[in-house]
């Protein structure tokens, strides 16, 4: 039985990634930058999506929020990428294999396309177990360390605790070889652990927390806890979509709203717009299934009210047509 905590758990089901528990866990990110694993990330969503080989770099621009990403940077991106390799080694049994991941990748004119080996691709789509990354919680990572361990603890459900040596710990996020963290744990736990940890108690479903082990003075090791939110699904498209044309609906008749002569029914109309546009707001911070269908209720209703103020500026005109007329 897992642990769970009181988070919501927002699962975007159409906006997620499934890797082989054997691929999240043989360190496939080791070495990547932020950009090279939203890369490579994008690539495997891209063919779970629709068996395409090939995407629009502008989608990946936009699902990962980039504003500034040239050639030039998909040049160093892609290189990176395509000497990736993995081993699943069992010495244990005397045994171990080394694969690699792209066959080819190209870019032209905007578009990436790319090949899988065939080694790569019971990892990616023929799959038993698998782990599940959520490219819209994922996208919100500004750290490579975030990602990487965020992954890792996916790759452990039901787990949920784990104890790893400060050496292995450092491999994981690869920075085994640099000297201030071999030699400070403190700069270690600032520049790495910690960063990693704030950005996944603050963006995802996962709450995380660890313990050092000591021998005397001397921290040789972690303890990381977890747990994880219910599971709760996104909002649908066609929900989103519904509440995106009431929306606009609003905006079109805006000036007809605002030019109500009566008061009265000028300032209702004034707070059910001030309604519509909270609304939108909260669809651009994400909503669930459930909250979506009780928001598209107010919104119709918020409808259903402005033409009603619209009705009421036309009876009062005609009432003082004739007692004026």
């Amino acid at each position: 039985m897992g642990r769970k905590n009181k988070k919501g758990k927002l699962v975007n089901y159409e906006n997620s990634i499934k890797k082989s528990n054997e691929i999240s866990m043989v360190k496939l990110n080791s070495g990547l930058s932020l950009n090279q694993m939203q890369l490579l990330a994008y690539t495997i969503y891209s063919t779970q999506q629709d068996g395409e080989t090939g995407f629009i770099k502008a989608n990946f621009e936009k699902a990962f929020n980039l504003d500034e990403y040239r050639t030039e940077h998909a040049n160093e991106d892609v290189k990176k990428l395509y000497g990736l390799g993995f081993s699943l080694v069992d010495l244990k049994n005397n045994s171990f294999d080394y694969l690699r991941v792209f066959q080819r990748i190209s870019y032209s004119k905007g578009k990436f396309s790319f090949r899988w080996t065939d080694d790569m691709i019971p990892h990616i789509l023929e799959l038993k177990t698998y782990s599940l990354i959520d490219l819209t919680i994922a996208s919100k990572f500004r750290s490579n360390f975030s990602w990487t361990l965020y992954e890792y603890l996916k790759a452990h459900y039901a787990h949920w605790h784990n104890e790893l040596s400060k050496e292995s710990l450092m491999k994981l996020f690869n920075v085994e070889d640099r000297i201030t963290y071999q030699k400070s744990t403190g700069q270690f736990k600032r520049g790495v652990l910690d960063v990693a940890i704030k950005e996944i108690n603050e963006y995802t479903e996962l709450e995380i927390r660890y313990e050092e082990k000591k021998v005397g003075n001397k921290i040789t090791g972690f303890v990381l806890h977890w747990s994880t939110g219910k599971k709760v699904s996104v909002a649908t498209e066609k929900q989103l979509t519904l509440l995106r044309e009431i929306h606009d609906e609003v905006e079109k008749n805006m000036f007809d709203y605002l030019s109500i002569k009566d008061v009265q029914l000028l300032n209702q109309a004034r707070r059910y717009i001030v309604a519509i546009k909270e609304i939108d707001r909260r669809i651009n911070k994400g909503l669930s299934s459930g909250e979506a269908s009780e928001v598209i209720q107010k919104a119709k209703k918020i409808i259903c009210n402005l033409k009603d103020c619209l009705k009421g500026m036309e009876r009062n005109g005609i009432l003082q047509f004739i007692l004026t007329g």
